[in-house]
């Protein structure tokens, strides 16, 4: 479990982050949503350990994150997986190889260890043994997209973090990595923490959802409880589009 208490964060006269407490359970996919600007990108940031708390404490598993010494945060860093935005891969190596980076830099493992451990992570997100020694290049955003997922697991991590995972994905295969996300954080009992603009994810894969609005935790709960919500700030942020104000309609009324 992930444990942040009143945390806060600024830049210059800019107040960022502004006292937020929220915990992150296992097994469980925990969105943060919110308008560009509303801190959730420093927020995740933050609890990765790339910015200094001005306050505020983050935990992972009992131990915090401002307490520990280098060799400390080296060892919580080979818990972590990380999907970024842009996927993130080599077009100079095979995506084997982009895969197996992280058993170079941190595993004790033989070389026939690291290619089996290669192999179950890429036939996990499901992609062929025929495919293993492409290029990124010559696969579709949604393959690569497996593949920094398969490269996010390869350690074995007890914390995932996922930022914007569906941007630049068409709808019906933001849906599948969505589902993959979901599906390994379940079977891993991992901490799965993800950044999302996408509405389709909160009610597809939301455990828990954190709304955030002007760098405070305005409101948080499950995907089932979104649509219930009247909460001001879920209607202002969930409920501008006419798609999902007409769904909140028919909800209402069901």
């Amino acid at each position: 479990m992930i444990q942040v208490r009143g945390i806060h964060k600024s830049f210059g006269e800019q107040h960022v982050l502004r006292g937020i407490d929220v915990d992150f359970h296992e097994g469980q996919c925990n969105l943060i949503i919110g308008l560009s600007g509303s801190g959730k990108t420093v927020f995740l940031k933050s609890v990765l350990g790339l910015h200094d708390l001005d306050q505020g404490s983050i935990s992972f598993d009992g131990r915090v994150l401002g307490e520990m010494g280098k060799k400390e945060i080296k060892a919580l860093r080979q818990e972590m997986g990380m999907v970024f935005q842009g996927s993130a891969l080599f077009n100079s190596l095979t995506i084997a190889e982009n895969v197996r980076l992280p058993l170079d830099f941190f595993a004790s493992m033989t070389e026939a260890e690291k290619d089996e451990r290669v192999r179950f992570c890429l036939e996990r997100v499901r992609i062929e043994p025929d495919s293993f020694s492409k290029t990124p290049a010559e696969l579709s955003g949604g393959m690569q997209k497996r593949v920094a997922i398969a490269r996010a697991i390869v350690l074995n991590p007890k914390y995932l973090f996922c930022d914007e995972p569906n941007s630049g994905l068409d709808p019906e295969t933001a849906i599948v990595i969505d589902q993959l996300i979901h599906d390994i954080t379940h079977e891993f009992g991992m901490t799965t923490v993800i950044n999302t603009h996408d509405m389709n994810s909160v009610l597809e894969i939301g455990d828990h959802v954190i709304l955030m609005k002007n760098g405070i935790k305005a409101w948080e709960g499950t995907m089932e409880e979104v649509l219930d919500s009247d909460d001001s700030a879920v209607v202002d942020y969930v409920f501008r589009s006419n798609l999902f104000k007409k769904l909140r309609t028919a909800l209402k009324k069901a």
